[in-house]
């Protein structure tokens, strides 16, 4: 983990963040697939907060990220009659009044109202004609502590991109930092047919030649070996686009667009001890603890697993190098048989490590890239039954992804714990971790038909935690 994830200060003032008006063949996908509400992208971090923050400071500082992140200003616009890409541009009726609010819980609120407030929030599509996110501010929370509801589109940012977002505009201190940059307010650029289209041809041709540069590339270095490694390559790329030979687990067969929230905190020292003790790492015993606690589910359900049953997974990797930009998307999703029905959680922890590490070495781990262009112009109701298709038949996505390290503050409240609730597109749970100083912050979010008993998994959760834990031992 880097000491400082945000990103530098251009010139200008602002971040150096997202600031490609294109959207990726990728981005273009998850937009048009959100015609299904069960496949929207909509992702809601929940920081928890020592105290309220002070309601000006929070205005002005959420005005300042909207300057400083001009990304937050923009919206998503279809040229002409959707034949083009998608793309970001200036909202001119941009209004801080909608996107910023605040609210306080009854009296005797617990943690459990805060979560209940946040799967009500997240549920609740972002309107597509302004920028795609939302940011509520919770007060009365036990021991007067608040919450910030951060709800974005997936399609704005990954994990890595989120993460440097927040580092970039989170506070260092508890006191106000009048000395930073105060870039003005982004303008709207005149558009037109014309740039449309040149938009369009340039956005095409950097795609086919990403295309041509991942399939052939070996063809300028090594002509003795062009075919081969084009097979090699094409091969690859089957594996990685086709959906894991493991059927879903019977117990979770059930979908529907509602969500539910669970949180869980874990010490990030131990979780790392118990992946060095299952010769693995923090995902790897991260992925064991989720596995675990499905066996125990499936077992509590009447259906208990044979230690060589496999359940797909889906895990997003980052593919960014040193030449992206943060922000955007950069990841691309590997799709897993996952040892599932393995007790032990050493020997879980070691398959999981050598399954990802094959999926990471895949040479065509990017070609998702390689279709997606392609698929992002194919009729939206077509897309949207493909997306289903692929994703419906996942029991669980996954992400570990490094948050901020030390002390961050937002107005003058300091940020305790950041919970990370991604998106359900078809699956029956995504569990996402985000690290937070010391502390893996586990959030779960699970569709309600697919795991009917929202207590005992809890449970199993924590147990599975657990399980892999006293490896640390």
């Amino acid at each position: 983990m880097v000491d400082d994830p945000a990103p530098k200060i251009g010139p200008d003032g602002r971040l150096l963040w997202s600031r490609s008006e294109d959207l990726t063949g990728f981005e273009a996908l998850m937009w048009r697939v959100e015609a299904d509400p069960r496949m929207r992208s909509t992702v809601l971090v929940v920081e928890t907060l020592d105290r309220d923050p002070d309601w000006p400071r929070m205005v002005a500082a959420t005005d300042w990220a909207s300057r400083v992140a001009p990304r937050l200003r923009e919206r998503i616009v279809t040229p002409f009659l959707g034949a083009g890409t998608p793309y970001w541009a200036v909202d001119p009726y941009f209004d801080l009044h909608y996107h910023l609010r605040r609210l306080r819980l009854p009296d005797g609120a617990e943690t459990t109202d805060l979560l209940e407030l946040a799967e009500q929030i997240a549920m609740t599509p972002l309107d597509p004609a302004r920028p795609l996110w939302e940011a509520t501010v919770v007060s009365g929370l036990p021991d007067g502590g608040a919450a910030l509801l951060f709800k974005l589109s997936h399609v704005l940012s990954d994990g890595m991109g989120l993460t440097q977002l927040l580092a970039g505009l989170h506070s260092r201190t508890r006191e106000p930092t009048p000395d930073k940059p105060q870039p003005p307010a982004p303008v709207l650029e005149p558009g037109g047919l014309g740039r449309d289209l040149l938009r369009q041809v340039t956005t095409d041709l950097a795609l086919a030649g990403g295309a041509v540069r991942g399939l052939l590339g070996a063809t300028f270095t090594r002509p003795d070996r062009a075919v081969r490694d084009a097979a090699a390559y094409v091969a690859s790329a089957v594996r990685v686009l086709s959906p894991p030979p493991a059927p879903p687990l019977p117990v979770l067969a059930e979908r529907s667009p509602s969500w539910r929230f669970r949180t869980l905190d874990v010490p990030l020292d131990r979780l790392r001890a118990a992946g060095r003790a299952g010769e693995g790492s923090v995902n790897s015993a991260f992925v064991a603890a989720l596995l675990g606690a499905f066996r125990r589910y499936s077992a509590r359900c009447g259906d208990p697993l044979p230690a060589d049953r496999l359940m797909p997974v889906t895990m997003p990797i980052s593919v960014r190098s040193a030449d992206d930009e943060p922000g955007g998307n950069r990841f691309a999703p590997a799709r897993l048989s996952a040892p599932v029905g393995l007790p032990d959680p050493a020997a879980r922890i070691a398959d999981v490590h050598r399954r990802v590490r094959a999926a990471r070495d895949e040479p065509a781990l990017d070609s998702v890239e390689l279709v997606t262009p392609v698929l992002a112009r194919v009729p939206g109701a077509l897309v949207t039954r493909l997306g289903g298709a692929t994703t419906g038949g996942n029991d669980l996505q996954a992400s570990s992804v490094p948050g901020l390290p030390g002390d961050y503050f937002l107005a003058g409240a300091r940020i305790r714990r950041a919970y990370p609730f991604a998106p359900l597109p078809g699956c029956a749970a995504m569990i996402a971790m985000l690290t937070h100083g010391d502390v893996c912050c586990v959030a779960a979010n699970l569709d309600a038909a697919a795991i009917t008993d929202l207590a005992g998994f809890e449970q199993d959760l924590a147990d599975g935690f657990d399980e892999v834990l006293a490896l640390a031992r």
